[in-house]
This record gives C-alpha cells, sequence and structure tokens, in this order.
C-alpha cells in the first residue's frame, strides 16, 4: 500500500491502516523512546501512549515534510510531555564551563550498556543528552522544549557527558581487571 494511501486511511479512523502504520513504524519508534525513558517497560508505555496522540493527531500532518520526521517529533513531544510537569527541571546553578567530550574507542562496549547508562542518569540529564547529541537540537530548541533557560540546557549536557565519561571509564577499568595480564 502506498504511503500516502495510508496515512489518508488513517486520518479516516481505518483500524487496519492504523495497525499497518503501527507495525511500520514501532520498531523505529520504540527506539527514540527507549532514548528517553528511563527504562524498557516506560519505554513501551511511550510508545502505546505515543501512537494513540500519532492517531488523534495524524489529520494535523499535512504531506509537507518527512512523515517519519513528523512521528518522531509527535512521539519525542509526547515522552517530554510527561516531564515538563515535574521539578527535576527546575533551574540548576552550575559553573560547568568546558565541554566534557566522551571518546569511545573500545568496540568492546556494547551498545546495550550505552543504552543503559544514558537510561541511568537523572531525567534532566537524560533529556538534554539525547536532544542535543542524539537529534541534533540546539540549546535554544531544547530550552524552549523543557521550559528551562540555555545556560540550564548546556548545564545539564555538560554533567550528563561528565557522568557517561566517569561510568565508561569505571566499565573499561573493570574489563581491563578482567583480562589476564600479559607476561
Amino acid at each position: 500500500m502506498d504511503l500516502n494511501q495510508l496515512i489518508n486511511d488513517c486520518k479516516n479512523n481505518d483500524r487496519k491502516a492504523q495497525e499497518q502504520l503501527y507495525r511500520l513504524y514501532s520498531p523505529k519508534l520504540f527506539a527514540v523512546c527507549l532514548k528517553y525513558s528511563r527504562n524498557y517497560i516506560e519505554a513501551q508505555d511511550n510508545l502505546q501512549d505515543g501512537f494513540l496522540l500519532i492517531f488523534n493527531k495524524i489529520e494535523q500532518f499535512s504531506f509537507k515534510g518527512s512523515f517519519e520526521g513528523w512521528l518522531k517529533r509527535v512521539m519525542i513531544n509526547n515522552v517530554l510531555q510527561q516531564y515538563r510537569t515535574q521539578t527535576f527541571l527546575s533551574l540548576v546553578n552550575e559553573d560547568i564551563t568546558e565541554e566534557t567530550e566522551i571518546e569511545i574507542d573500545d568496540e568492546n562496549i556494547s551498545l546495550d550498556y550505552l543504552l543503559k547508562i544514558i537510561q541511568e542518569l537523572p531525567d534532566r540529564y537524560r533529556l538534554v543528552f539525547n536532544l542535543y547529541v542524539n537529534d541534533d537540537y540546539s540549546h535554544a530548541e531544547i530550552a524552549e522544549m523543557l521550559s528551562i533557560n540555555i545556560g540550564t540546557s548546556k548545564s545539564n549536557l555538560s554533567r550528563a557527558r561528565m557522568i557517561l565519561k566517569d561510568k565508561i571509564e569505571q566499565y573499561k577499568n573493570e574489563e581491563n581487571k578482567k583480562l589476564p595480564s600479559a607476561r
């Protein structure tokens, strides 16, 4: 079936078309939910809630731009909406000026481990990190999306990077201890 026809059928509340759209895009959108959620179960809930929102808002899609991009934006905004009302996004005064870069030169670090440590970040750090690093939003856009100021976005990103860098270094040290010593 043609994607435009599938979208139009979904706009007409065709349940079979909605199921087909879900099957087509749920793997990619679940990956988005995993990035922004605390754990797998929360990501599953966010995916279901996000698709309900998508089906309610699909009438707003005007066939301008990428449909997949539109789906992703709706899903991200749905997940972020949960956090907007929580106080964890309150202003933090941290004087962090240097950008912490994370270099992963070790092929022994799995994507599963990286996802796990990102999910373990405090909410405010995880959201800013994913929006900035993984989804290429600017600090100004992040500040607007999360109702924080630009300095807080920068500070949260820097703090997230420091935490991740420490966890990666700790992981590498633990892995090196497991290796037999060279004689």
